[in-house]
Order: C-alpha cells, then structure tokens, then sequence
C-alpha cells in the first residue's frame, strides 16, 4: 500500500485547481494552450514549483513565463480561495522541457538507418 504525504497530497490539488483556473479564468493570451504537467510541494507546504509546457514548446517558454508572472498575483488569490489552506505557497512557475527532449529522442531514432537505407519505425 502507498502512502502518500501531505504535500503529494495538496501538490495534486494544487495542479487540479490551477488547470482549470488558467483554462477557464486566466485572459491572458500567453497562457492559451499551456499545460500544467506537474506540481512539486516542499515538505513545509511553504513554495510550490509549478512545471508547465506549451505546445510550440521553447518557442513561447518566455512568453509563458512572462505570463504567469504577471498573473501570480490573482491565481494566487483564487487558489488559496479554493483550496481553503491554512497557508498559501508561494508559486514558482518552470518550464518542463521533457517532452520537448522526449520529441528530440523520438526525431533522433526516426533518424537512425538500417543498413539497407529504410527508417526504423518505433512503436507508438
């Protein structure tokens, strides 16, 4: 059985509640199509770091960034709201690069020749 902590706990509703308040609430056109991939929570539940991605990937990782910034105020607000903590962490917002180094791997496979010439097809 798995026993999970506080703040894998509150990190869960952390990243729940702030998906749906950057797809329904947030206005701020940097933050269309971005993805809250994961939240990590410090064991005092003191500073949640917030991994995001876009779909153009690096390209509008500042933008984002940018965006988040100047929107940390009222997402704050609106998840201390929601989620009814005793306190409220600070956020801290990162760019999770994995899957654009996952799409680099990918496109480095379908590189890959066999001797006869014809592409290796990996599985999808």
């Amino acid at each position: 059985m798995i026993h999970f902590t506080r703040s894998h706990r509150v990190s869960g509703l952390i990243q729940k509640a702030l998906s749906d308040i950057i797809q329904k609430r947030v206005k701020d056109p940097r933050l269309e199509m971005v993805t809250i991939t994961r939240v990590k929570m410090t064991r005092d539940l003191r500073l949640a770091r917030i991994y995001f991605s876009t779909p153009e990937g690096e390209k509008r990782q500042e933008a984002a960034t940018n965006g988040f910034r100047s929107a940390s105020g009222f997402v704050k607000r609106t998840l201390a709201r929601q989620l009814g903590l005793r306190y409220m962490p600070d956020l801290q917002f990162f760019y999770d690069d994995s899957f654009d180094y996952s799409a680099n791997i990918d496109r480095l496979l379908n590189q890959i020749r066999t001797e006869d010439g014809t592409n290796i097809k990996t599985p999808r």
